[in-house]
């Protein structure tokens, strides 16, 4: 079986990253299947231009935090796993660096592991700045950070998404792939790619299923443009938004306001996920 890679990406209001998001994985993989679930905003019109052969766009309808699993599942059931080997899971947020997917095809491919543990770097106020990597708090096969499961073997026994959003899981033969034997998972330091979730994601955040809640102002540590993906400076075209500018002061300012309760609160009331994808 030849080691082709699928991508699965479900969407709903993603404006603001999705093109970027679509960009960053495109050379790397070999079909992305863009399912969207009702958006209202440019979604629609900004993926319909991206003309690829490899990208199969549908529009779904909505759907409530139950139907978004039941969507993920329909993607898996209507996957080819003789023609695919490798699940790679993309939601609209995230941004891939040349390198960094380079890398983790490489591995993969290599090492043939179940899945692949992969760390996030969450932006927050801007995409120059993230989340301090001491307050991810997931834990995987003996790992902790801003960590996600984000290549999945297609050949693994009995695969099912389980769990509505904000927790969903796949599972194999009814066991969480993060619960899986720490050999049987790929994991290093070096692979991660970035997540806007805590920006402004579609002018439509506050009505967008379990978007309100992620958006955070907060000071977050410097993230060096030179270690950005480059696809978010490329050309880009006229309907797609600008990402790239700093902070406003009054960003700036939620940010400082913000900063310490939050911090007092998760250092007072730490909570403990096991994560998941």
């Amino acid at each position: 079986m030849e080691n082709k890679v699928i991508v699965h990406c479900l969407v709903k209001n993603e404006e603001n990253f999705i093109w970027y998001a679509l960009q960053s994985v495109l050379p790397f993989v070999d079909k992305i299947m863009v399912w969207d679930t009702g958006s209202e905003d440019g979604t629609v019109n900004i993926i319909k231009a991206i003309k690829s052969p490899k990208i199969e766009f549908a529009e779904k309808g909505s759907v409530d935090a139950f139907g978004h699993t039941a969507m993920r599942q329909q993607m898996l059931d209507q996957t080819d796993k003789k023609k695919y080997r490798w699940l790679l899971v993309l939601d609209g947020d995230e941004v891939w660096g040349e390198q960094e997917i380079t890398q983790m095809l490489t591995l993969t491919k290599q090492q043939n592991p179940a899945a692949v543990i992969v760390k996030t770097i969450n932006f927050v106020g801007d995409i120059y700045h993230q989340m301090p990597a001491s307050e991810g708090k997931y834990e995987i096969a003996g790992h902790k950070g801003h960590l996600n499961i984000r290549l999945i073997d297609l050949q693994l026994p009995d695969l099912k998404i389980e769990n509505p959003h904000g927790g969903q899981t796949y599972t194999t033969r009814g066991v969480a792939l993060q619960n899986l034997p720490p050999e049987k998972l790929l994991f290093s330091n070096n692979l991660f790619y970035f997540h806007a979730t805590h920006l402004e994601r579609s002018s439509l955040d506050k009505t967008t299923l379990k978007r309100s809640f992620k958006r955070k102002y907060e000071i977050g540590e410097e993230v060096a443009r030179k270690s950005l993906p480059a696809i978010f400076f490329a050309k880009r075209p006229s309907n797609v938004p600008e990402v790239t500018r700093k902070m406003n002061f009054q960003t700036w300012l939620l940010c400082v306001v913000e900063t310490i309760p939050k911090r007092l609160k998760r250092l007072l009331f730490p909570s403990k996920k096991s994560g998941y994808i």
